[in-house]
């Protein structure tokens, strides 16, 4: 039996996903998937659920994608409750190491063969 009238919960609705964030943030800080999360502080009693389970959770940094993964909440979201956190001072994010600033494996090889001959 179907009633036209009848409440249907639509788990596609961004109104859930609003009501979590609580609009936007403010932080200027731009997240990408492999940004590294930090936690500077422990969850406090009264936080939102989700904010002290990412304080909870990044005692050792993770990255943005996998703190997504986690909460299974989207990248979007995931970033608008970081940069609340970050701007409370409760995490710090950290760009990667960008590739190019590694040094090349012919320069590594190089120096581990002048150490053995030592």
């Amino acid at each position: 039996m179907t009633s036209e009238n009848q409440d249907t919960w639509d788990e596609g609705s961004p109104v859930p996903l609003f009501v979590i964030t609580g609009g936007p943030g403010s932080s200027a800080e731009a997240f990408n998937l492999v940004t590294l999360i930090a936690a500077r502080s422990t969850p406090e009693p009264g936080m939102q659920p989700e904010q002290a389970a990412i304080v909870s959770m990044c005692r050792y940094p993770l990255s943005v994608a996998e703190i997504s993964a986690y909460l299974s909440l989207p990248f979007s979201v995931v970033t608008v409750l970081l940069s609340k956190l970050v701007d409370d001072g409760r995490v710090e994010a950290t760009a990667p190491v960008p590739v190019a600033s590694y040094p090349e494996l012919g320069l590594l090889e190089a120096v581990i063969h002048g150490l053995r001959k030592l």
